[in-house]
């Protein structure tokens, strides 16, 4: 599916926190349908034994809403069930489905189901191609860090225009929404390897000291310990 990643997790002896990312999550999980809203901190699982497994369908930023039916901003910082945002019948007959799957260990059989529902319900979607194609926009240009004001003309939309689309979009404003998106690169790029200072000039960061103060902000830790949890 275009612009959805399908993931599998189990969890280890201590949860990692799930670190903010733009995106919404359809989780499958010990016989339940969850969905995961965008993050604008760190969001620690609480409760969840070591050996937990996890099947998810992760939508990219601005994608969610079609799938789920409401504003994104009503799903921040948030894990709900499914069931509260879809009919509850059809969410009945997707867990039996996905029970099934899982009951033979298959977790790309879930993933498929995830992938099914979801998949019918942006064919079933309101929202226009239009519509769709400016939501990416605003994503890709903010993801390259420009400006508010700039990324607002070249959609056609005043500042305030903007702001509301992207709280229904993405769950943040657009400078939120800019400041994850460049955690999410600057994360990837130390990942990879490259010194803290290059990764501040090619994330968008104004110096290292930038970055350290952002990646805390928005991660709870310092860029080590998140490489350091893998």
């Amino acid at each position: 599916m275009d612009g959805a990643v399908l993931w599998t997790n189990t969890t280890g002896p201590a949860a990692r926190p799930v670190l903010p990312d733009g995106c919404t999550d359809l989780i499958w999980s010990e016989g339940r349908l969850l969905v995961a809203g965008p993050d604008t901190g760190p969001y620690h699982p609480g409760g969840v034994p070591p050996g937990t497994g996890y099947t998810g369908l992760r939508f990219a930023p601005g994608q969610g809403p079609a799938v789920f039916g409401v504003p994104a901003h009503e799903l921040r910082d948030r894990r709900v069930p499914l069931a509260d945002l879809w009919p509850a019948a059809h969410v009945r007959e997707l867990t039996e489905r996905a029970a099934e799957r899982a009951a033979v260990g298959v977790s790309a059989g879930v993933g498929r189901v995830l992938e099914e529902a979801a998949g019918a319900r942006l064919r079933q979607a309101a929202a226009g191609a239009a519509g769709d194609a400016r939501t990416a926009a605003v994503a890709a240009a903010l993801a390259r860090g420009r400006p508010v004001a700039e990324v607002a003309r070249a959609v056609a939309l005043s500042e305030r225009q903007l702001h509301r689309l992207s709280l229904d979009a993405f769950g943040y404003g657009p400078k939120t929404l800019a400041r994850v998106l460049r955690f999410v690169r600057a994360l990837d790029l130390a990942r990879a390897g490259m010194p803290y200072a290059e990764v501040a000039v090619r994330a968008g960061y104004a110096d290292q000291a930038h970055l350290a103060r952002e990646v805390k902000s928005l991660a709870g830790a310092p860029m080590g310990a998140l490489l350091g949890s893998g």
